[in-house]
């Protein structure tokens, strides 16, 4: 990547992003791609219609606006996509980031589907990625590729093994899915929890038009976490990563298990975090229609002051929270985009 001055940063004693509802924001998620490599059923068709490459910003540009977003207070940036390892040359995005942390960066951190982790896992921790989430929601090779619609996951499974092996803190993420995967979940937390990973479960979010209604996908979390109760001692956490999981520590295992419950126990209150999809649209709210537009900011005759006008409006419309709903069969999806748009 050719390398980026530090034209967007704005002048010293900037003011930090807070929004409406006086929450600080802290954390940037950015999507880089919009593309997978996988067909998760729950996240998006087979046939997805992914966004033509000329959209996407660069990634010099990418780098340009986690600038702006630093300078205001940012001081973790987790890169995500759709896949982030399947665009080209994104380990060179993240050498860039990772020398701005201890200069207005404290983390730099990556959500993966893992199928091309184990190319890049090495690199990824000499960039100075310390956290990897890894999306995984089943163990069993056939209940695996009826998920996900492709036969991947030797090669999750290795990917997980060489974040491990270079020094990357693991965390599993495992959206809990009635009918599919409710049965393993006590077996997915015991293999986390021994390879020493952390562990969290995910209501299934309303985002986009799937093949079958999602009322058939949801599981309630209350409902896994009686189950659990059933065989382990759960106690209750204070610790927090920045994210909208709650934590319990699992006494028998030892591991932390976290949960997301978007649905059955609303996050929001604490929300510090935005969300930028790989064509510069600033989303406050995950399950809002509000947004900004950072890429024509970015590209406008000036850049500096349009993009810090842009975060000053992304904090005003910023929702205080989200409206998921699957109380029903036949409710349409919170929003029509696809989670791999947004970033997860």
């Amino acid at each position: 990547m050719t390398r980026v001055r530090d034209v967007l940063l704005p002048a010293p004693g900037a003011k930090p992003l807070v929004d409406s509802f006086q929450r600080q924001i802290s954390y940037l998620r950015l999507s880089v791609t919009d593309r997978c490599d996988l067909r998760c059923s729950y996240c998006m068709p087979e046939r997805m219609t992914f966004l033509p490459r000329k959209d996407v910003l660069s990634l010099e540009e990418l780098f340009q606006l986690s600038l702006g977003f630093i300078a205001r207070g940012v001081r973790k940036i987790r890169v995500t996509g759709g896949e982030p390892l399947v665009r080209r040359d994104i380990i060179d995005l993240f050498r860039a980031l990772g020398r701005k942390l201890g200069d207005g960066l404290d983390e730099l951190a990556l959500t993966t589907n893992a199928t091309r982790l184990a190319l890049h896992a090495d690199e990824l921790a000499r960039a100075g990625v310390r956290r990897v989430n890894i999306s995984l929601d089943t163990r069993d090779r056939a209940r695996f590729e009826a998920l996900s619609r492709r036969d991947a996951l030797p090669q999750v499974l290795e990917g997980v093994a060489a974040a491990k092996a270079a020094g990357l803190k693991v965390k599993i993420n495992t959206v809990a899915l009635k009918g599919s995967n409710q049965e393993e979940i006590p077996d997915l937390v015991a293999w986390a929890h021994g390879e020493g990973f952390d562990l969290t479960l995910i209501e299934v979010m309303p985002l986009g038009e799937v093949e079958q209604d999602r009322v058939d996908h949801f599981l309630p979390l209350s409902e896994v976490r009686a189950r659990l109760e059933q065989r382990w001692t759960l106690t209750p956490l204070g610790d927090t990563t920045g994210g909208p999981a709650r934590y319990d520590r699992v006494r028998e295992t030892g591991g932390r298990l976290g949960m997301i419950t978007p649905l059955t126990n609303n996050f929001c209150a604490g929300c510090n975090r935005l969300r930028v999809t790989a064509t510069g649209q600033l989303y406050p709210c995950l399950g809002g229609g509000e947004r900004v537009d950072l890429r024509a900011a970015l590209r406008s005759e000036e850049p500096e002051a349009n993009l810090q006008a842009a975060l000053d409006e992304a904090m005003r419309i910023k929702p205080e929270r989200h409206h998921f709903d699957i109380s029903r069969r036949g409710v349409a999806p919170a929003q029509p985009r696809h989670m791999s748009m947004t970033g997860g």
